[in-house]
């Protein structure tokens, strides 16, 4: 099982996320066997959404964690933050959001939120390999 940790700070956000990103896409290029084309490109999607949002909403700094199983890939976050992300109808105005969590649910084959003792938590979701 491959598994890679990173630790992203929020200041630049966009710098941050996309470093993310760019580590996720190092990570997924070394399995063997490669992942198809869509997965891989699902898995850096919810890597840029579950990471942007701990940022924004979960105190500033956060732990990425990629976890290569047999038959999926796991991106789990971790941020100091209590509040869970919460399904929403979406802002089509362009104010506030409301996209990405469904989107992570749509693309997952399951998600999880675990609550950690020390007040944060872990946002979790498990993709096709």
């Amino acid at each position: 099982m491959d598994t890679m940790s990173i630790a992203v700070a929020s200041t630049p956000l966009a710098a941050t996320v996309g470093d993310a990103r760019d580590r996720a896409r190092e990570f997924l290029v070394r399995l063997r066997p490669a992942l198809a084309v869509g997965a891989a490109d699902a898995v850096i999607l919810v890597v840029s959404e579950l990471v942007t949002n701990a940022l924004r909403h979960g105190g500033g700094t956060c732990a990425l964690d990629l976890t290569a199983h047999p038959h999926g890939i796991e991106v789990a976050v971790r941020d100091p933050s209590p509040q869970v992300p919460l399904m929403r109808a979406p802002d089509l105005s362009g104010g506030t959001g409301g996209f990405g969590w469904p989107m992570v649910n749509r693309l997952a084959r399951s998600t999880a939120v675990i609550r950690q003792a020390s007040g944060g938590k872990i946002v979790s979701a498990l993709l096709a390999r």
